[in-house]
């Protein structure tokens, strides 16, 4: 005897035909309590299911317009590159994208890589240099024409930039709810995200958010050379993606698929080594210095090791360095606390009593990595959204660690803008990194108790016959290394 979907109580009778995916109003409190603005939550007796056009993907994708309409409109006042004032900090709307146009020599015709040292991996190099041409076309056609506004090439390039951001968000949210199995409107998390409006075009991190999503997806749907196709671009675009890679393969050693890992990790290698290579035979000394920043720069100013070495006066680690000089203690303690985490993380994997979902331990490796890091700009946290949504779909907690990095860009920028200026001291400004630490820390540790409680797991109690929708080839597959049968769905049954 299988369960059902838990929902208000039927009416005499009961309905005709249950629904077919989980109803958020149903199942997630803080849901239920919105719906009562627009007349409470879902009845029984309402068609589900069957939109002849607004089906759940679609309004998820008017969300996120919504939300990168709101990004936009935060963004508009640096658009044009006049930061006179300090308005990129006053007005909350700085962006990467406006002063690297000039630093990299795009505003010119300067090709990324060839022609400039990019601190980025290839494939945002290359986005960036596909908005600049599009910029350059279009300030053409605008002196040619005469009907187009001109702009200076800095707010075409921005714009255009934007627009390409756009279409990298609206595509994410197309693969989050392909991932999200019976519960579509999860997908709705990333559209009404408050980090999504604030971070949308602070950086080009949605493109390797995308490609990892996507990657994600083909895995799920049990195609694993084009999900290590799609990885390999990712960590073309940001290194972060080869985490998913690493996720894969615990689950794979559990589950004994380390064959189908294998196809997948090769495809990776395949297409990062295809579109790293030309670049790195062509100009070597540029496309390096991506690796050389790395491993030369200091702790970012939002890094837990930066509030160590500031409340040590500075002398922690390595002291004060001369320039082009090397954090080498910085860098082995920060590589020290990554290893301990991951292999927490694999320990977590293997012992579990249900194999965890891959979304889970995503989340908890990118997680950690972002924690334990010297580098952890506010927009990086992109790419935990999509993760969390999958791991842990609870409307509640999300919002509430988004209110956190919403309050982390609102204190960088005033800690930027000087206390001269009106702005705040650097212990307000740590003590807002510290609370989205902590938030991160809190989502943290209940994926960890859903992975050692699978009776707590929303995903897989909240339809029968759940075991990984983002499993793909790892969905309902033996437990080779417990020597058990498939994995039993937590609600397969009725106790």
């Amino acid at each position: 005897m299988t369960s059902t979907p838990s929902g208000p109580s039927a009416s005499a009778g009961g309905p005709a035909v249950s629904p077919d995916r989980v109803v958020p109003s149903w199942a997630d409190p803080v849901a239920a309590q919105a719906s009562e603005a627009v007349g409470g939550p879902w009845g029984w007796h309402a068609v589900t299911g069957r939109a002849l056009f607004w089906t759940p993907l679609r309004i998820c994708l008017l969300f996120v317009v919504l939300a990168l309409a709101l990004a936009w409109i935060k963004q508009a006042p640096c658009a044009d590159g006049d930061w006179s004032g300090s308005r990129q900090y006053t007005h909350l709307c700085y962006s990467d994208a406006v002063p690297l146009f000039g630093v990299y020599g795009l505003e010119s015709g300067a090709q990324p890589y060839l022609d400039a040292k990019v601190e980025y991996p290839v494939l945002t190099g290359g986005l960036m240099a596909l908005a600049a041409a599009g910029s350059r076309l279009y300030d053409g056609a605008a002196a040619a024409v005469g009907l187009l506004p001109d702009v200076p090439p800095v707010e075409s390039y921005t714009v255009l930039t934007g627009l390409l951001l756009s279409a990298l968000a609206l595509l994410l949210v197309r693969a989050v709810l392909g991932l999200a199995g019976r519960r579509p409107w999860d997908a709705a998390m990333i559209g009404l995200s408050p980090l999504l409006v604030v971070h949308a075009f602070t950086n080009w991190d949605l493109l390797a958010a995308t490609l990892s999503a996507f990657a994600m997806l083909a895995w799920a749907r049990s195609r694993p050379v084009l999900a290590g196709v799609l990885l390999g671009l990712g960590v073309a675009a940001k290194f972060y993606p080869l985490l998913l890679l690493g996720t894969l393969f615990l689950l794979c050693l559990r589950a004994g698929r380390l064959p189908v890992w294998g196809r997948t990790a090769l495809a990776a290698l395949t297409a990062w080594a295809a579109v790293n290579l030309p670049v790195a035979l062509i100009a070597p000394e540029n496309w390096s210095w991506f690796f050389v920043l790395s491993r030369e720069r200091g702790a970012n100013p939002e890094s837990i090791w930066n509030m160590a070495i500031s409340a040590a006066g500075g002398e922690l680690f390595d002291g004060p360095l001369a320039e082009g000089q090397a954090p080498a203690v910085l860098n082995a303690w920060v590589m020290a606390s990554l290893v301990v985490f991951g292999l927490g993380v694999a320990w977590l994997t293997l012992a579990a009593p249900l194999r965890p979902r891959v979304p889970q331990i995503a989340f908890l490796l990118v997680a950690g990595f972002l924690l334990l890091n010297k580098v952890w700009s506010p927009q990086f946290s992109l790419w935990l959204l999509p993760l969390v949504v999958l791991a842990r779909p609870r409307w509640r907690s999300l919002l509430l660690w988004q209110a956190t990095e919403v309050l982390v860009w609102v204190a960088t920028m005033l800690h930027y803008l000087g206390v001269d200026n009106r702005g705040i001291e650097v212990e307000w400004f740590f003590l807002a990194v510290g609370i989205r630490d902590v938030a991160v820390v809190v989502l943290m540790a209940l994926v960890v108790r859903d992975v050692l409680q699978p009776d707590r797991d929303v995903v897989r109690t909240s339809w029968p016959g759940v075991d990984d929708p983002a499993g793909g080839p790892l969905d309902h597959a033996p437990d080779a290394l417990r020597g058990s049968p498939r994995p039993r769905a937590v609600r397969d049954q009725v106790p």
